[in-house]
């Protein structure tokens, strides 16, 4: 019974040395020697444009760190024999919506081909937007809340932004309004994460948009406390010294914008009930409302983008919980400060960014970003929208927002602030 009990023993320390060292071994070489990923958090530069060949050979296989999630209960992959070829199946109807209707008017649709050449000087680019970045964050005199924590003081459920592509070695964090649908089809397409009749998506928009936006197509850090428990923290350090880790941005003011005529001026249940109908109740002064969007649509009762503005700086509204993700600052969304990101790309010029950021990942080869969403939200639009807005308030939200304005060199709206 002695020696049963010291072999159990011996086989459970046993186990728990081995997969120690797997990590320490993956910490030391991991995926070091695969070309894309081994700036360890320092901006990568552009190298020659490779043959769609070329970038294939080089698509990372974590042999190790598949081993290692196998052995921890990771999720499953399934493979197709050797030697056996598969047809792609059917795919599904197209997810672009129907020219001229209302979700194409306000969500700003435009699915015309676009010149995605590299524009001039865009390593230059890139190397000022890190670097304005990384001042800031290192400045003592900026502050705003959250930005002196460390990494480790970040809680869980706040890295749910975050979606990781290890085939690649590519981590994503996703800021609603930013593009976000598109880059997620793309970070699918990449992960091969979702599947149509047995077969991965090879073409972005052949995803739909219900599928982009559901969270079980997506692996994210606050998913890896149940893939790898308490090595989960290690894990997620390696893969940011590791991988190419890159954001979307925009202006915040136009952001906002954005976000209230998708969420406020189409007709969403879950909006409508959850924020439009206590925005009515506190700021309209309204006590009666009908049960659903279409019946509050039907009698003109519609949240208004001031209504939308005093939810924002009411200080009652984070008491009861934190902002929606499609208002949320960035930085509180991403942690900037804590993760140094290796390509920092803007709306405002998505089309060579996405091009570029492409080439950097040795992708451009295998898809292509979707046609470009046009910006109907426009910045030249914001005197319009905040006409009706008092410049107390303007003021107030400008500082509400001003973190994500600094940070991302987004000059301070002056004529928006000013008597």
């Amino acid at each position: 019974m002695a020696k049963t009990r010291l072999f159990r023993l011996g086989l459970v320390l046993g186990s728990v040395f081995m997969v120690l060292l797997i990590i320490v071994y993956w910490d030391s070489v991991g995926t070091a020697h695969f070309a894309p990923h081994t700036a360890f958090s320092r901006p990568h530069t552009l190298g020659p444009h490779p043959s769609p060949g070329q970038a294939a050979g080089r698509e990372l296989a974590p042999d190790v760190d598949e081993f290692l999630e196998n052995l921890l209960g990771a999720g499953t992959k399934q493979n197709v024999p050797p030697g056996k070829k598969t047809e792609p199946p059917p795919l599904p109807a197209s997810s672009r919506p129907v020219p001229g209707s209302v979700e194409e008017s306000v969500r700003g649709y435009d699915w015309s081909s676009r010149d995605t050449q590299q524009a001039p000087d865009s390593d230059g680019r890139q190397a000022a937007r890190r670097g304005v970045l990384r001042d800031f964050c290192a400045n003592a005199s900026f502050e705003f809340p959250t930005k002196d924590r460390s990494f480790d003081d970040i809680p869980n459920y706040e890295l749910n932004h975050l979606i990781v592509d290890d085939r690649h070695g590519v981590i994503y964090c996703y800021v609603p309004k930013v593009a976000c649908t598109n880059w997620k089809r793309v970070m699918i397409v990449l992960s091969e994460s979702l599947l149509h009749r047995g077969a991965p998506y090879r073409d972005p928009l052949d995803i739909p948009r219900e599928d982009v936006h559901n969270s079980s197509a997506h692996l994210t850090f606050s998913k890896f406390w149940r893939r790898y428990g308490k090595f989960s923290r290690h894990l997620m350090k390696v893969k940011l010294k590791k991988y190419t880790k890159f954001l979307f941005v925009r202006d915040p003011f136009v952001r906002l914008i954005s976000a209230f005529r998708s969420k406020f001026e189409l007709e969403n249940e879950e909006f409508y009930r959850r924020f439009a109908v206590p925005m009515l109740r506190a700021y309209a002064n309204l006590t009666s409302l009908p049960a659903s969007v279409s019946e509050a649509f039907s009698a003109g009762l519609k949240v208004t983008f001031s209504h939308f503005v005093q939810y924002l700086l009411d200080p009652r509204t984070e008491k009861r919980a934190p902002f929606n993700e499609h208002w949320r600052q960035v930085h509180r969304l991403c942690h900037p400060c804590q993760i140094e990101y290796d390509f920092v790309g803007k709306l405002e010029t998505l089309d060579q960014d996405a091009a570029q950021l492409l080439r950097l990942l040795r992708v451009d080869g295998q898809l292509h970003f979707p046609p470009s969403y046009r910006n109907r939200t426009a910045s030249s639009w914001e005197e319009d929208w905040f006409a009706g807005i008092p410049l107390a308030w303007r003021r107030q939200l400008y500082k509400l927002y001003e973190a994500d304005f600094v940070l991302f060199g987004y000059p301070k709206p002056e004529h928006l602030l000013r008597d």
